[in-house]
């Protein structure tokens, strides 16, 4: 149970975040927040296990660059919470997904009885942190940009946008309307009555773009003008378009664009050696590729760090509950099974690596050729 607290109301009400784990995206949520922290009335707390980033940010402040500019905002870190610390309205959950549980009930005791917990993780962390404080205190917030901490207390946005938050359930209360307005501080904020629709469009993707970034060892726009990586992700990304279905959701656009049932490959397009419809989801996967081109794998990063990567909680959370439905998915259980030689070092991520995947997995040059 949280500590009690009593919301004040009127125009002086003060919201207290914390945000647990300051990698790229913490960081980057921190230091926007803290800027905004006066005129938004939030008193914002960063807390980091890692003593390095903690010294950075204590020395140095949160150095921020990227696609909003560069920028330094002193806001002070900490290690860990204080028996004493008043009650966090928010607590914004930034850590890799394998670390999300157990930051939840590290958080627990400082999250007031009426606050909520907001899950940024990709995958479907929602369900994992509800089981530890309850359907009501959760909320998840899909984030449509990416960021980077390419050394302790440096972190470099790679792309602009914002977020899609909801509830597991589809309500909407006045939480969400509170932490819109909170989030605003970094991009536009969606509030959704079908938050499982985002998270699997969004899972699709990053099945594709964050695990082949990862065996591939580059960034997005380096990889997706490959044919033969376009096409993986086109078959990882049907493969999870096949288990959604059957789990019932339906799928959201991704940014307002991307659809991922008109991306998912048809049965013809499986076995065509060429096709307009071919070329325009080849088309589409360029395009994400130049938009996003300075994107990297986060899971990259875990992997660089010893750190375990994230791929159970994405390409993982696919292959099992498609077993679930006797859905086949054999890409993205090798892409899986791949990550997790690259983690125990038996593989070198490159784009060698990547086009013995695709080998692997029988993906046809003749299939791709059709995105010449």
């Amino acid at each position: 149970m949280g500590k009690k607290h009593e919301r004040a109301t009127g125009t002086d009400r003060t919201h207290r975040v914390l945000v647990v784990g300051c990698g790229g995206i913490g960081g980057v949520v921190s230091a926007a927040l803290g800027e905004s922290a006066d005129a938004m009335g939030l008193e914002v707390v960063p807390l980091t296990t890692n003593a390095d980033i903690a010294t950075a940010i204590e020395s140095h402040g949160l150095r921020v660059r990227g696609v909003d500019g560069p920028r330094t905002v002193k806001l002070a870190a900490r290690t860990e919470l204080a028996p004493s610390d008043e009650p966090f309205d928010f607590v914004l959950l930034a850590t890799q997904p394998p670390q999300v549980e157990d930051a939840a009930r590290r958080a627990l005791p400082w999250l007031a009885d009426d606050g909520a917990m907001v899950c940024f993780q990709n995958g479907l962390c929602e369900e994992r942190v509800a089981r530890i404080v309850g359907d009501r205190r959760v909320i998840g917030a899909v984030v449509a940009w990416g960021a980077s901490m390419p050394e302790p207390g440096v972190y470099e946005r790679t792309s602009a946008g914002g977020f899609t938050i909801g509830r597991i359930d589809g309500s909407s209360d006045e939480h969400l309307s509170e932490l819109a307005l909170v989030l605003e501080a970094l991009g536009p904020v969606n509030v959704t009555r079908n938050l499982q629709g985002a998270r699997w469009s969004k899972l699709a993707i990053n099945c594709a773009i964050s695990t082949l970034g990862t065996i591939g060892g580059a960034r997005l726009g380096a990889l997706m003008v490959h044919r033969h990586v376009r096409r993986l992700a086109l078959e990882i990304m049907t493969e999870a378009v096949e288990v959604a279905r059957c789990e019932q959701v339906r799928l959201e656009k991704v940014a307002g664009t991307i659809d991922l049932e008109w991306m998912a490959l048809t049965e013809p397009e499986k076995r065509a050696s060429g096709s307009a419809s071919l070329v325009a989801k080849h088309s589409m996967l360029l395009a994400v590729g130049a938009r996003y081109r300075r994107m990297r794998s986060s899971m990259l990063s875990a992997i660089e760090r010893g750190r375990p990567p994230a791929v159970d909680f994405l390409n993982g959370e696919v292959v099992d509950r498609g077993k679930r439905h006797g859905v086949p998915t054999p890409v993205n259980a090798a892409a899986r099974d791949l990550v997790h030689l690259l983690a125990r070092r038996e593989l070198e991520p490159s784009l060698a690596t990547l086009r013995g995947f695709a080998d692997r997995v029988g993906v046809r040059a003749a299939a791709t050729a059709a995105s010449r």
